[in-house]
C-alpha cells in the first residue's frame, strides 16, 4: 500500500463516477439553503463579500452550495435595494489535490457565463487540506462545506495503527469485543481534526464571519453502539468479499476507512471547547422522506459507496485477475447480493440510526 490514501471521489462523468452517484449528496445540499440564506441575510451589508465552499469535490455539486450563496446574495441585496457600484462576490472551491479539478474548473466557466455580470463574480480553485491553511487572514465573509468533514486528516488513527489493531474484524465476536476501542481512538482523531479546521478558519475568516456545515453523522450517543458509523456499509461488504476469497482477511485488518461520524453531542462540545465561534443552529434533520426512501435501492447505494470509496480500496487492495476495476465491479455484485431479499438493506438502515448534521456557526467578535 502506498504510504498516503488518494482520498477523492471517483473522477469524470462516467457510470461509476461520483458526478453520475451523488443524488443523496446534493438532496443533502439543498437541505442547507435555509442556513445558507440565513448566513447571506446577516453579512449583506457592504458591495463584496468572498464564500469558500471547502470540501467541494467535482461534478454537479461541486457548485451547488456556491449556486444557493450566489442567488441568497443577489435576492438580499435586491430586497435592500443597494445603489451602485455593482456587488463583487468572490467564490472559492477548495479540495485535496486529486480532486478532479479540471473538471470543476470547467464548470466554474460555464458557471460564471450563466450568472451574467451583477454580481460580478471572481471564481478560483484552492487545492489543499481544510484542516491547514488555505486562504488569507480576515479574508473570507462565508464558508460552507457539504459531506467533507466526516474524513479524517490521517489515512488512520494512529494510537490503532501504531499497536496493530485492526479497524473491522471478520468474527463479530472479536469485533464487539475490539469495538470500544475502535471507535475511541476514531473519536479521538476527529476531535483533533475539528478543532484543527476551527482554529484554521477562526483566522480566514472576517469577524462576525459565519460557516454553514453538514456532515454524516451518528444519532446515537454510544459512540460503541452497533451500526452507527459512515464506514460501517462498506467494511460489511469487504468482510464478505474476505469470507468469498476475493481478498486476503489480512488486508482487510490493514484497512483503515478515514471516516468518522460524530453525534449532535459530540460536535456541541468540541465547537464550545474551541471556543472561536457561536453556534447559531444545529440540525439533526430526519431522513425518512418519501423522495429520500425511493433512493435507496441495493444497485444504487452500492454504486454510491462505489464512486466514494473506490480510489482508497484499489490503492489498499489492489487488482484481481480481471484488473482493478474487477474487484469493484465485485464489490458491487457483493452488495447487491447482500441485499438481495426484499426490505433487506431498509432493515440494516434501521438498525443504524445515522444521520446527518447541519451546523451555522459565527466567530465571535472578540
Amino acid at each position: 500500500m502506498a504510504s498516503k490514501q488518494m482520498v477523492h471521489m471517483n473522477r469524470g462523468q462516467g457510470e461509476t463516477s461520483y458526478a453520475r452517484n451523488s443524488i443523496l449528496q446534493n438532496a443533502e445540499q439543498n437541505r442547507m439553503r435555509p442556513l445558507i440564506e440565513d448566513a447571506i441575510a446577516d453579512l449583506v451589508c457592504s458591495r463584496s463579500m468572498v464564500v469558500a465552499d471547502l470540501g467541494c469535490s467535482s461534478g454537479p455539486n461541486a457548485l451547488a452550495l456556491a449556486s444557493i450563496a450566489v442567488d441568497a446574495f443577489r435576492r438580499r441585496r435586491l430586497a435592500l435595494r443597494r445603489p451602485p457600484p455593482p456587488a463583487e462576490l468572490c467564490v472559492l472551491l477548495n479540495d485535496l489535490p486529486d480532486n478532479d479539478f479540471a473538471t470543476v474548473v470547467k464548470s466554474l466557466v460555464e458557471f460564471k457565463r450563466n450568472n451574467g455580470d451583477e454580481p460580478v463574480l471572481l471564481t478560483g480553485v484552492v487545492p489543499g487540506s481544510f484542516y491547514g491553511r488555505l486562504f488569507a487572514a480576515e479574508s473570507l465573509h462565508l464558508v460552507c462545506s457539504s459531506n467533507s468533514l466526516h474524513w479524517l486528516s490521517e489515512q488512520a488513527p494512529q494510537d490503532l495503527k501504531m499497536k496493530g489493531i485492526p479497524p473491522y474484524d471478520v468474527d463479530a465476536n472479536v469485533r464487539r469485543e475490539r469495538r470500544a476501542v475502535v471507535v475511541g481512538a476514531y473519536a479521538r482523531q476527529f476531535r483533533k481534526d475539528f478543532i484543527a479546521f476551527l482554529k484554521m478558519r477562526a483566522v480566514e475568516l472576517v469577524p462576525g464571519g459565519r460557516m454553514v456545515l453538514s456532515l454524516a453523522g451518528r444519532r446515537s450517543v454510544d459512540v460503541a453502539s452497533e451500526l452507527t458509523h459512515a464506514w460501517e456499509s462498506t467494511a460489511m461488504i469487504l468482510s464478505d468479499m474476505v469470507t468469498m476469497g476475493v481478498i486476503d482477511k489480512e488486508k482487510l485488518e490493514t484497512f483503515y476507512i478515514p471516516i468518522y461520524g460524530p453525534s449532535e453531542e459530540e460536535i456541541r462540545q468540541i465547537i464550545q471547547e474551541e471556543g472561536s465561534f457561536l453556534i447559531r443552529e444545529m440540525q439533526v434533520p430526519e431522513l425518512t422522506s418519501v423522495a429520500y426512501s425511493a433512493l435507496i435501492t441495493p444497485a444504487r447505494v452500492a454504486s454510491m459507496l462505489r464512486a466514494a470509496f473506490e480510489p482508497i480500496i484499489v490503492q489498499h487492495f489492489g487488482s484481481t485477475e480481471s484488473g482493478e476495476e474487477g474487484i469493484m465491479d465485485e464489490f458491487v455484485r457483493t452488495a447487491e447480493r447482500r441485499w438481495s431479499l426484499e426490505g433487506s438493506l431498509q432493515d440494516e438502515l434501521a438498525q443504524n440510526p445515522r444521520g446527518i448534521l447541519h451546523v451555522s456557526l459565527e466567530k465571535k467578535l472578540s
